[in-house]
């Protein structure tokens, strides 16, 4: 199972955002040229965001992207179902007619099982969670003013 790239972009994004300081916003040039993210996309992304009310932005000078919400109230499981929708391991997870053994089939419970935690995991990892974690070549941190 993979997530999708535009997830994955997601998530990066939103973690550009929040490690920026909190009195700047971030444009989305510059979010795109340090995550490596293609503008046009990173632009549709960052829509399906804000409609989610995850990210808020602004047109014109001192434009840009925020979080919509405090750190701690936007989880990877927020991302990643504003940007592909409800996470499904397999169809028969969510919708058990999918599958043609709905009766004797067993690895429904395995599926089953294996949503349950994966969601549970995205759901309580919050981006603040994530801010703190320093890990070695992750993402950039964005850069502040100079001291």
């Amino acid at each position: 199972m993979q997530i999708t790239r535009r997830a994955d972009y997601a998530l990066r994004a939103v973690l550009h955002v929040a490690r920026s300081p909190s009195d700047e916003r971030a444009t989305a040039r510059e979010i795109a040229g340090m995550q490596r993210i293609p503008l046009p996309f990173l632009a549709k992304i960052i829509t399906r965001l804000s409609a989610a009310g995850i990210l808020d932005t602004s047109r014109g000078v001192g434009g840009g992207v925020s979080l919509a919400r405090p750190l701690n109230a936007i989880s990877v499981l927020d991302v990643i179902e504003a940007i592909d929708g409800p996470v499904e391991v397999n169809l028969c997870v969510l919708d058990r007619s999918a599958c043609p053994f709905p009766q004797d089939c067993p690895l429904h419970t395995v599926f089953c099982l294996t949503q349950a935690w994966l969601v549970d995991e995205w759901r309580r990892t919050s981006f603040d969670k994530l801010v703190q974690t320093r890990a070695p070549g992750l993402l950039p941190r964005a850069p502040g003013p100079a001291s």
